[in-house]
């Protein structure tokens, strides 16, 4: 969502990552209705995952209510490594840090960034409400190094836990 044009199109089901295909009955599967139907009641279900991810897209909405990035310019990557298997990029005066390493986490993380200041932390991936193990906290502040990295004239450190999401906001 954070590195779309203007906008976000979902298709229903996707926002809480609903585990089957859709496929409308045709001769090809037997003129079958079992994956022609979304089982929204996966979200809900308190004994299951999907709820994580439906409040993570949910929180990302309010995110962009908030600070308008998806109709602000486009993101600039600043920093895709694939070993670490990071993509760092800032849009909108919110900095995004994705961290797929499915086991490495790494602290103090060199992130470049253009705009010098303080950096509060505004939404992470491994807060408790998406399934997260709470090793990192909303509100932290990331203060700039004036040395420039990855491009950009600043940059700052943050912790990187493994499968991890952070927004920072100036």
């Amino acid at each position: 969502m954070a590195l779309g044009g203007e906008a976000w199109l979902n298709f229903i089901g996707n926002e809480f990552g609903h585990p089957e295909w859709l496929d409308f009955p045709r001769v090809g599967n037997n003129e079958s209705f079992h994956y022609c139907r979304r089982q929204f009641n996966l979200a809900d279900d308190e004994l299951l995952r999907y709820k994580f991810l439906n409040k993570w897209d949910e929180e990302m909405n309010k995110l962009e209510q908030s600070s308008g990035f998806l109709h602000k310019g486009p993101a600039y990557v600043s920093w895709k490594h694939e070993g670490d298997k990071m993509i760092c990029f800032e849009r909108a005066g919110l900095v995004f840090v994705f961290n797929f390493h499915p086991t490495k986490s790494f602290p103090d993380y060199k992130v470049g960034v253009e705009a010098p200041g303080i950096y509060k932390m505004a939404l992470n991936s491994d807060d408790e409400r998406f399934g997260g193990w709470n090793r990192l906290q909303n509100g932290s502040e990331h203060h700039t190094f004036p040395e420039g990295y990855a491009g950009r004239s600043n940059h700052l450190l943050v912790y990187a836990p493994a499968r991890t999401c952070l927004v920072l906001r100036l």
